[in-house]
């Protein structure tokens, strides 16, 4: 997930729950679209972290 923004990881995870929502992912795709998700929301996480990090770096300043 290279070079990969917050805002569009972010958007694509919320295309894929919304179309668990709707339930217009098929029994086929449904694995691929939660290991996905997964991988979105690890980045997600990690992509805060550093944001976090970051601010606390530059109050301590």
């Amino acid at each position: 997930m290279a070079k990969k923004s917050y805002d569009k990881a972010y958007k694509e995870l919320q295309k894929i729950l919304e179309e668990l929502q709707n339930e217009s992912i098929s029994i086929d795709k449904l694995s691929d679209k939660i290991k996905k998700a997964k991988e979105l929301v690890a980045f997600c996480k990690n992509r805060l972290r550093e944001v976090e990090e970051d601010l606390h770096t530059a109050e301590e300043e």
